[in-house]
């Protein structure tokens, strides 16, 4: 018998379950323009995990920037929910380099 695909299952509950809080802080902080940051580092982390030769920590490593990907597309609609005031709205963010330029850019949806 092999727990190998069990204990992978409730990794990846784990990353994406930290994924929700992922985005609700990176949306409070930042804005949903960090989007194309997110997305970059998912992607980085995906490639990163193609060459590396343990299979648990290579899945592991998948599932993480793919939960990075993911949160990516759900900034926009997080800024949505904050805004009618389901989630805190905080005014103060810091803005990130080229927020005016992605501004400009259509976000990500799945």
């Amino acid at each position: 018998m092999s727990f190998f695909g069990l204990l992978i299952g409730i990794v990846t509950l784990f990353i994406i379950g930290l994924g929700f809080p992922l985005v609700i802080q990176g949306e409070r902080r930042f804005s949903y323009l960090c989007w194309p940051y997110m997305m970059g580092i998912g992607f980085f982390i995906i490639i990163v995990s193609l060459f590396i030769s343990i299979n648990w920590l290579s899945v592991i490593t998948g599932v993480l920037g793919a939960t990075f990907v993911w949160g990516s597309t759900e900034l926009k609609e997080q800024a949505v929910r904050a805004e009618i005031g389901w989630y805190p709205f905080d005014n103060r963010k810091v803005l990130l380099p080229f927020a005016k330029m992605i501004e400009k850019w259509k976000a990500p949806h799945l």
